[in-house]
């Protein structure tokens, strides 16, 4: 599945926490957190701690892994040019030093 949001991560945790037959007491007693914890990031909380996540991921038997994708669209659209900007300068003095 192609996570692109917090809510889409918390939706696969929350499927598979189900699947496993764990409830959030459970799952948040073995990742060391509080169930409100779990909740919050079943719902899609923003601002995770990134290693209790990993944690959670780790204890649902879930592995996180990251493709490079075309990355065209990231590329600048205008080229830089080498702009001698003492001739810049000269031209707007009107030529003159």
């Amino acid at each position: 599945m192609r996570i692109r949001t917090t809510t889409d991560i918390g939706l696969v945790i929350r499927d598979r926490r189900r699947k496993l037959g764990l409830d959030q007491r459970v799952l948040a007693d073995r990742v060391g957190v509080s169930r409100q914890w779990i909740v919050e990031i079943e719902k899609g909380k923003p601002r995770a701690e990134v290693g209790l996540l990993l944690r959670t991921l780790e204890t649902l038997g879930l592995d996180l892994m990251v493709d490079a994708r075309d990355t065209s669209a990231l590329e600048p659209t205008v080229s830089v040019v080498d702009i001698d900007i003492d001739a810049v300068i000269d031209k707007a003095r009107g030529g003159k030093r």
